[in-house]
């Protein structure tokens, strides 16, 4: 994958996972309304109408991957994203942080679930799949822990605030997830081997590949933004980062 230098912006680099998955994300009233048009994020949006882009702050330590979208009309954790990285940008890290904040910017544009007919959060272990993609990146990058962040509504999976891990293969996913649940609040839902409930989460094979997960859920009626939902992925991604020390 190739990276490239990001000139106006201190530190950042940027490439592409993926180059037919680009989207308006404006054209979604219920995101882009609630979107801070600063000149990174303005910049982020143009990127994503070519495709899923990635952006890494630091260098040094280990890799670390913020990720969210995985489900286009979960609006929340995609803002969080967003907001984090502008807070994020011209600092000195001590780690390698990579972001994709819109995993399929054309889910987002359709504020759809699905991309091009299917959940990317049940078909990572689908070859060619486009989560499927985000991990291979993830494994040719390097990245040593990963969080994925959704957002979950009444009656749904699991229908209220939670951080998901598994104990096995790699028994960091639930120390993560403890420490953030701890941190913030989130209830912890642990599986004692990752897979075990259904396939194809970009948690589990992650897990399955030997690269610790978590996923992220906050409570928020689908394609839409409820008051506060934001502001509780925000949290869970800054605490997933302060775990590492960042």
């Amino acid at each position: 994958m190739q990276f490239e230098k990001v000139s106006q912006f201190d530190n950042l680099e940027m490439g592409y996972v993926y180059e037919f998955s680009g989207g308006y994300i404006s054209r979604n009233q219920n995101i882009f309304s609630q979107i801070e048009l600063t000149d990174l994020n303005k910049f982020i949006l143009e990127k994503a109408v070519l495709g899923t882009p990635i952006f890494k702050l630091g260098d040094g330590g280990i890799k670390l991957l913020v990720l969210s979208g995985i489900h286009g009309n979960e609006l929340p954790s995609q803002i969080a994203n967003l907001k984090l990285l502008n807070e994020l940008v011209g600092r000195e890290l001590n780690h390698a942080v990579y972001f994709i904040p819109f995993a399929a910017p054309k889910a987002t544009m359709d504020n759809r679930r699905f991309f091009n007919s299917m959940d990317l959060n049940r078909s990572t272990h689908i070859e060619n799949s486009l989560s499927n993609l985000i991990l291979n990146a993830a494994i040719e990058l390097g990245i040593n822990f990963v969080g994925d962040f959704h957002s979950t509504a009444f009656n749904s999976n699991p229908g209220f605030e939670a951080i998901f891990s598994t104990k096995s293969p790699c028994p960091e996913s639930f120390l993560m997830a403890t420490y953030i649940s701890k941190d913030v609040g989130s209830n912890i839902i642990s599986y004692d081997f990752a897979g075990a409930s259904y396939k194809g989460a970009v948690e589990d094979v992650c897990n399955l590949k030997g690269i610790p997960a978590i996923t992220g859920e906050v409570l928020c009626p689908f394609a839409q933004v409820a008051e506060g939902s934001v502001e509780r992925s925000y949290a869970q991604m800054k605490s997933f980062l302060s775990y590492f020390g960042i």
